[in-house]
């Protein structure tokens, strides 16, 4: 299946000269967006993968149908002051400043093996901040999986050592 057909590209967005990938056209058509989570879900099998990680939100709205296929679970990665109980921290690079991201402290056992997902790679900070936190609760990034690439910002090169599944690249 052409996933690209399903994207609509928005010009001017969110500021001119951006052409914004729109994945709720892809999300709204059941079979569409079944096909999409089905071919993550097979990557995530191959990698014998323990527990799904996703940064909000729209990570989320990757990895959860991925999890709930697998029967595992998934463990939000969320912006600071958001998760209720103790979390680690990571702050991470921002186009101009800084942002933190945490995870709760006892989402990741040891050794567990993780996928990371989200909608989009772009310049792979926000990524990079999540592997992190993988990283320090002691799991195993085994793998990373987006809908989409923009290989023209090279945020692949951030996550270099890491197996990465990307749906479709612009």
């Amino acid at each position: 299946m052409d996933l690209k057909q399903y994207v609509t590209i928005v010009p001017d967005y969110p500021k001119k000269g951006i052409k914004f990938k729109d994945i709720t056209t892809l999300m709204d058509k059941g079979e569409v967006y079944r096909y999409a989570t089905d071919q993550i879900v097979e990557y995530a099998r191959e990698k014998a993968i323990d527990l799904v990680v996703g940064p909000e939100a729209r990570g989320f709205i990757i990895g959860c149908p991925v999890a709930y296929a697998m029967g595992i679970g998934f463990a939000p990665v969320r912006k600071d002051g958001k998760l209720p109980r103790e979390v680690v921290k990571v702050d991470y690079g921002l186009e101009y400043g800084k942002d933190v991201l945490t995870i709760h402290k006892d989402a990741i056992l040891p050794g567990q093996r993780v996928l990371i997902t989200d909608d989009l790679l772009a310049t792979g900070g926000t990524i990079e901040a999540t592997i992190k936190l993988v990283e320090e609760l002691g799991g195993v990034v085994a793998g990373i999986a987006f809908l989409i690439e923009l290989t023209y910002l090279d945020g692949r090169d951030k996550l270099d050592g890491y197996d990465i599944l990307t749906l479709m690249k612009y």
